[in-house]
């Protein structure tokens, strides 16, 4: 896949947005990733949804391997699904959008979909025949957040992967909960934080001790956690007692303190949510028995920011190969009609064959302009081709993660990637 940067619509920027806090949000807009609407929804401009898309095509490739289904689920909710758990009410639950009917009523703005899907599998679950099952989708979740200070970190508007399970029993639910949280080591490790993402145990509700979360190191997150890097064992702030410790066989003077950001989190529900909502099935003697829950978070856009904020300079941002949007970003030296543009044509033509995705700067743009460009992208390989590197028969190749820059050629490049 090729895509020339002059027919590129965004445009960078060399100052930080003013009314910007977060870095997250002050490189994506610079690079012309993202574009600010209001504090807390941003729109995913073509780089940025090429990151976006990376970052779903690992995620859904993980839940595929554990056997979920995708679906895609409608925003607007019903009021009477929540009510039926007492979760429509503001003071139980203060994120909502909500909203009028023409017709009448009132109608939710998903926030989340737990009760919604719960009420729909009532129409899909009948006899112990149907179970274990899981579904889980990418969607568009409202919450009215009172802060929106940490860019896409924290939005009033974002992109989650939401999983539900459906199971027999504890020992059924059990198993697809560890292996859930596997999936979600994996794709941690995918889009290259696993080193400082952390199983924490969590507020778990009346129903389970503990619920766990997916917390990530980094000076930008709004949580704490308190860490045994031996025993790895990571424990949420919220949750630090020594009745916790001690379930947990660690001593407090063990624990570090750090400061993370939650990119995704599992929770058992039990058989709460099935009582509440109607969802039974009929065992094998006819008895009807409430079906165990789980749900499973992945903060898409989230993620997104957090991986801006671990990997960055003051150059800009410095993408993982596995979701940066190109694999390689071509700059040419020299205008269009030039030796260089000619050579650059070719050796994209090589790297397509290859399945390289290419950037490949043909602006009448200074070298300058176009290198500051580049490292603010932070695309992983960065390619010049210019009258120089002609003369010498090299093409000039840099890393933006380590800065290292060589003199290579055309066939050592290729087998780059």
């Amino acid at each position: 896949m090729l895509m020339l940067q002059s027919k590129l619509f965004t445009k960078t920027r060399r100052e930080d947005p003013k009314d910007e806090q977060a870095k997250n949000a002050k490189l994506l807009i610079r690079a012309g990733f993202i574009n600010k609407e209001m504090a807390g929804a941003y729109d995913l401009l073509p780089l940025g949804l090429r990151v976006v898309e990376k970052i779903k095509s690992i995620v859904r490739e993980e839940m595929e391997k554990l056997g979920s289904q995708e679906i895609l689920m409608t925003s607007i909710q019903r009021k009477d699904v929540w009510e039926k758990t007492g979760r429509w009410s503001d003071e139980v639950v203060d994120v909502w959008f909500k909203s009028a009917l023409q017709v009448g009523g009132e109608v939710g703005f998903g926030w989340s979909h737990e009760e919604p899907i719960g009420d729909m599998m009532r129409n899909y679950i009948l006899s112990f025949r149907d179970l274990p099952f899981s579904v889980y989708q990418f969607q568009t979740k409202l919450r009215n957040e009172v802060r929106a200070k940490s860019g896409i970190m924290r939005g009033r508007e974002f992109m989650m992967k939401d999983m539900y399970s459906f199971s027999l029993g504890k020992e059924d639910h059990d198993r697809f909960y560890a292996a859930a949280i596997e999936a979600y080591n994996k794709v941690f490790a995918r889009v290259g934080i696993g080193a400082d993402t952390f199983v924490t145990f969590a507020a778990g509700g009346a129903f389970t001790k503990f619920s766990h979360e997916f917390q990530t190191i980094t000076e930008a997150g709004e949580d704490a956690i308190y860490l045994n890097r031996e025993k790895n064992i990571a424990i949420n702030e919220e949750v630090l007692n020594d009745e916790t410790l001690a379930s947990l066989g660690v001593k407090r003077e063990d624990l570090e303190k750090v400061s993370t950001a939650e990119v995704g989190n599992v929770f058992n529900f039990g058989t709460e949510k099935g009582e509440a909502l109607g969802l039974f099935f009929k065992d094998q003697s006819g008895e009807s028995i409430p079906v165990w829950m789980g749900s499973y978070g992945i903060g898409i856009t989230r993620l997104m920011g957090v991986l801006v904020e671990k990997f960055s300079d003051e150059k800009g941002i410095i993408w993982p190969k596995s979701v940066a949007p190109f694999d390689a970003h071509i700059i040419v030296i020299g205008g269009m009609d030039s030796e260089a543009m000619i050579a650059a044509n070719k050796l994209t033509e090589t790297l397509e064959a290859r399945g390289v995705e290419i950037l490949l700067d043909d602006r009448e743009a200074s070298a300058g302009e176009k290198f500051s460009d580049a490292d603010l992208f932070g695309i992983p390989t960065r390619i010049v081709i210019s009258p120089k590197t002609l003369e010498e028969g090299k093409l000039e190749v840099k890393d933006r993660a380590t800065g290292e820059v060589k003199k290579i050629s055309e066939e050592e490049l290729v087998s780059l990637f």
